[in-house]
């Protein structure tokens, strides 16, 4: 842990400072702060990207609905959008890792599932292509959505195949005790 935590600032050597503090000669005047993480900061960009891919996905679907449930085009397309909506929905809530839904859906803890989930909703966005002469400013919305939703679920079923799952469970544990000694140090500090 000592190699994740810089010294920012001390106002006295660590020598000295035995001398001139009774209560705890280590903690005299010490700021301290972890240095980040090169894999969960990895993590966090690629989990805001996954959700910002699925809430277009929430947009493109809820227009594609709405377009065919008014204009009386077709109702099963309009309920399919909808029914792709609501999974597009769970998958941005499962992205934020909330524990009372992986508690209940114990495969979305495993990145795999979540891949094959998110690659579900973009082939339910991807479907029905372009039978009701939409604009082409919708087309290319659905096709940015679904194509990127679709890469970062390939992503997640590869990155699942290998295990980097289990490392960034790893890595976040570790991220925790560390800013637990962090604080106790801070604590420490105030003595």
């Amino acid at each position: 842990m000592a190699n994740e935590i810089n010294e920012v600032e001390t106002s006295q050597p660590l020598a000295n400072s035995a001398t001139t503090s009774s209560s705890n000669p280590t903690c005299n005047n010490l700021r301290v702060r972890a240095k980040p993480d090169p894999i969960l900061a990895t993590c966090r960009c690629f989990s805001f990207v996954t959700v910002a891919a699925s809430i277009l996905c929430i947009v493109v679907n809820v227009i594609s609905a709405v377009r065919s449930l008014t204009n009386g085009l077709d109702i099963f397309d309009g309920i399919f959008r909808c029914y792709a909506v609501a999974i597009a929905v769970f998958v941005v809530v499962a992205e934020t890792e909330w524990s009372f839904i992986i508690k209940f859906w114990k495969v979305l803890e495993y990145w795999a599932g979540r891949g094959m989930l998110q690659i579900f909703v973009a082939v339910t966005t991807r479907a029905y292509p372009g039978m009701y002469r939409e604009r082409h400013e919708i087309l290319l919305l659905r096709d940015i959505a679904s194509y990127t939703l679709l890469a970062c679920g390939l992503i997640y079923v590869v990155s699942g195949v290998l295990c980097l799952g289990f490392l960034k469970r790893a890595r976040q544990q570790k991220e925790v005790s560390t800013q637990q000694a962090l604080k106790d140090l801070q604590v420490c500090g105030s003595w």
